[in-house]
């Protein structure tokens, strides 16, 4: 693409670029039907034009819903070393983007080796080097400097970073309902917090919605895909689709349309814990308010009562919200509200995630999404090992349970032996 130009805008003009064509491709889609959606915001490309050799990667309306994992170090754990394990191991489990969250050790040292290990899309939350930085420097958050914040969403764009959560919609209005109506979980965003903390101390708006048309134009000038993020979600079901993240939800569907009209590619991220019953509700607010952007949940996590196994109610709630419409499903891991997750953790919150997706993906009719469970039908019908093994969505896991505990015949297993009933069926309809 020439200097100036986006996927949004080269996509408005009626061209496609490889990156469009790599993922038309990949969905099955005619190249000039995505281009139409990405015309409208409707899907997104994340792709710093300065990565020659990050995956291409369709995010939104009509694609497979896809599946991000989030990596980074904490201030009481901040050895690079077990993160690009975990890296390794969103590869290995099928994990389609990678968030850095880094918030301990070298932030930048970590992020560029991050970055030289993986082809995936990158995300990054950029307060979270801002903060950091403020508290190693001047002693808090509340002493962050705007020119500070934007100093490091320019410095993560020119390293490569594809995209980056900006917590924009925020604003001094929002906080206000927030106060006005009281909340059981309060403010769970980090990067929200960090916001609100530094906006209540100097009773100034939020310089990200403040100073926005300078957050686009490093965009722009990068290519760098805007995840517009929900300071305001909720941590509790008794919070969710509350006025305070209405309020925010309005604000975030104004700013996307400025980022689109501006050339720049936007998504918006969404709630957090939502009971069942109202994620269809969440899905379809969003997309109405902010004219059919991709969707980015966290989750959704429907219960409250799930730690230890978060992945679980995380990926109840992100089939629920990909069959609604949901684009783009942030995992959660067995760890979530309890500690840093290790590598095996970070796994388990890929794989399960990715089930979700893939059942959403089903509900939503996705014909090659039918076309491999039909085949894992297929060859359970036959008892071919081999063939369920390539189908599944662990192949690794699936062959090692299967050689853990070995059958006395190589067709059945040892939950029937030979009482196999898919064998007994097989072999009855073969005889007759």
């Amino acid at each position: 693409m020439k200097p100036g130009e986006t996927q949004l805008t080269v996509a408005r003009d009626g061209r496609l670029t490889p990156e469009m064509e790599a993922v038309a491709r990949d969905e099955g889609l005619a190249p000039d039907r995505l281009g139409e959606a990405m015309a409208a915001g409707r899907v997104v490309i994340p792709k710093n034009r300065i990565r020659p050799d990050v995956r291409p990667l369709g995010i939104g309306s009509g694609l497979r819903v896809k599946v991000n994992a989030n990596i980074g170090t904490s201030p009481d754990d901040s050895g690079p070393d077990n993160e690009l394990l975990k890296l390794a191991a969103c590869h290995e489990a099928g994990a389609d983007t990678v968030m850095d969250l880094s918030t301990g050790g070298d932030l930048q040292a970590i992020r560029r080796a991050i970055l030289a290990r993986t082809d995936l899309p990158l995300g990054t939350v950029p307060i979270y080097q801002a903060a950091v930085e403020a508290v190693g420097t001047r002693g808090g958050i509340i002493h962050l400097s705007v020119d500070g914040l934007f100093e490091a969403i320019a410095a993560q764009a020119a390293e490569g970073v594809d995209f980056m959560t900006v917590h924009c919609g925020l604003t001094r209005a929002a906080i206000d309902r927030l106060r006005s109506q009281g909340r059981v979980g309060g403010i769970v965003s980090r990067g929200g917090a960090f916001l609100a903390t530094w906006m209540i101390y100097h009773d100034q708006e939020n310089p990200l919605y403040e100073h926005y048309d300078r957050l686009l134009n490093i965009a722009r000038e990068y290519d760098v895909t805007l995840s517009l993020g929900d300071g305001l979600r909720p941590g509790s079901l008794a919070d969710a689709t509350d006025r305070a993240q209405v309020e925010e939800l309005i604000a975030l569907g104004e700013l996307a349309r400025r980022a689109k009209e501006a050339g720049v590619q936007v998504m918006i991220e969404g709630p957090g814990h939502v009971p069942l019953d109202q994620v269809e509700t969440n899905i379809k607010l969003m997309k109405s308010l902010c004219e059919g952007a991709p969707f980015y949940v966290l989750g959704p996590l429907v219960t409250d009562i799930a730690a230890g196994y978060d992945h679980i109610a995380c990926a109840i709630g992100g089939a629920l919200a990909g069959m609604h419409g949901a684009d783009f499903l942030c995992y959660v891991t067995p760890a979530e509200h309890l500690k840093l997750p290790s590598v095996e953790e970070v796994r388990e919150g890929v794989i399960a995630a990715r089930i979700a997706a893939h059942a959403a993906d089903l509900a939503r009719r996705r014909p090659q999404s039918w076309a491999r469970d039909r085949a894992m039908s297929e060859a359970r019908q036959k008892t071919d090992w081999e063939g369920m093994f390539q189908h599944c969505l662990d192949p690794i896991r699936a062959r090692a349970l299967r050689e853990s505990s070995r059958p006395s015949a190589e067709d059945v297993c040892t939950m029937c032996g030979e009482f196999c009933a898919v064998k007994l069926v097989r072999e009855f309809l073969t005889k007759c």
